[in-house]
């Protein structure tokens, strides 16, 4: 994928994705069941003990991958999620299958006695490149309560030290809530010991289960914004219904595609050695480049579809545009009103709408939905002033 500066913010270039996101997403997160072992309080998709017998079938989730894949190259990342994907049966030759067809394919299992080192191998072996497990608290004691299930949280950590061992890339997701977003910096801990590739930081929108928990406040969020931003020189950073940490890092000088040598600086910047060549003092995290994940949101890069085979614009904003097979994924994504609306931040209201950083955050459409009622409307958790209000 080629970089390519798009437009400017505040003076300086905005690099984004030679990739249009008119056509083609970045990423088709696929529930593939609701059946999960677990019970989290958080679940977006309030999943069950059993599978549903209107799941989408094995041949019909086969012609869904091929459907997906005529998005042509670069085709989407295919995340396989529910529930729990390991509940279906058939879960190893939905992975070939993708990676036949040329996808990109990846997981996002439970921790239950269902994600073995035999399954993970098989998964490997029939070509699923990444694994993303979910770690919700920094003790067992926040962590299980999250899933409702004891001893959970040792599970994950055994689990994510497999998930590496047998050669997946390593994928952590953590939910911030206001019950346990104090002890981000005990998780932080766990990520960088067991070595994942990515952090992804969810900020709760409250939906399915999630709707009974408690928010973080508007000032809350910006300072965990602040926090990610600091920490992220030691461990690459993404957020989940936060796009404002993109708006946060573009403020803060960061440059969010942009690699050492096109900011001017040494090939090892970013590595931890320090500038005269020698290594940091032992212990020392390696220090990253402050880098913003890419501008995709809700609709724009991103699209959701259910287990029995609702086609929507992101898991979080239940706005159903169809269902497969009746209708293609690709034709939806590239013609729905709905994805069309969302991919047009000029549409956005309130401050979302007249904000300079609209097109590079444009704010969570479905926390605008869950708490507004309006996909359109502005981001509720963000306290930025946009530079057209400020008297």
């Amino acid at each position: 994928m080629t970089l390519t500066a798009t437009h400017s913010t505040q003076g300086r270039p905005v690099r984004s994705l030679r990739y249009d996101l008119a056509e083609r997403p970045y990423l088709v997160i696929w529930e593939v069941t609701r059946a999960c072992g677990l019970v989290c309080t958080h679940c977006r998709a309030d999943a069950v003990r059993q599978r549903n017998p209107l799941e989408l079938d094995t041949a019909e989730a086969h012609a869904m991958l091929d459907d997906i894949a005529t998005f042509g190259p670069p085709r989407p990342v295919v995340v396989l999620t529910g529930g729990d994907p390991l509940e279906r049966a058939d879960l190893v030759g939905l992975v070939a299958h993708g990676t036949a067809a040329g996808l990109s394919m990846a997981l996002s299992p439970s921790v239950t006695p269902l994600l073995t080192r035999a399954a993970l191998i098989e998964l490997r072996d029939a070509g699923a490149k990444a694994v993303s497990l979910s770690l919700d608290g920094g003790t067992a004691a926040t962590h299980d309560g999250f899933r409702g299930v004891a001893g959970v949280f040792d599970a994950t950590l055994a689990a994510a030290r497999t998930v590496r061992e047998v050669g997946f890339r390593l994928q952590l997701n953590t939910t911030v809530t206001a019950g346990n977003v104090r002890e981000l910096p005990q998780i932080l801990r766990f990520v960088l010991e067991l070595e994942a590739a990515l952090w992804s930081v969810f900020l709760l929108v409250p939906t399915g289960r999630g709707a009974g928990l408690d928010s973080l406040s508007p000032d809350d969020v910006e300072e965990v914004l602040h926090w990610l931003h600091d920490v992220s020189d030691h461990v690459a950073i993404k957020t989940t219904e936060a796009p404002h940490y993109r708006r946060y890092v573009l403020q803060h000088g960061g440059d969010p595609l942009a690699g050492p040598q096109a900011r001017g600086e040494p090939e090892n910047a970013g590595t931890g050695t320090r500038k005269d060549g020698s290594p940091p003092p032992a212990g020392t995290p390696p220090k990253r480049l402050h880098r913003a994940p890419l501008g995709v949101t809700d609709g724009k890069g991103v699209m959701f579809v259910g287990h029995l085979g609702e086609i929507y614009p992101a898991g979080f904003l239940p706005l159903l545009c169809g269902r497969f097979p009746q209708v293609s994924v690709v034709d939806t994504y590239q013609k729905h009103p709905t994805f069309l609306a969302l991919r047009d931040p000029d549409r956005f209201g309130g401050i979302c709408g007249v904000c300079e950083y609209h097109d590079v955050c444009g704010g969570s459409r479905a926390r605008a939905y869950a708490v507004l009622g309006d996909p359109l409307g502005p981001e509720p958790d963000c306290v930025y002033v946009p530079r057209s209000k400020r008297t």
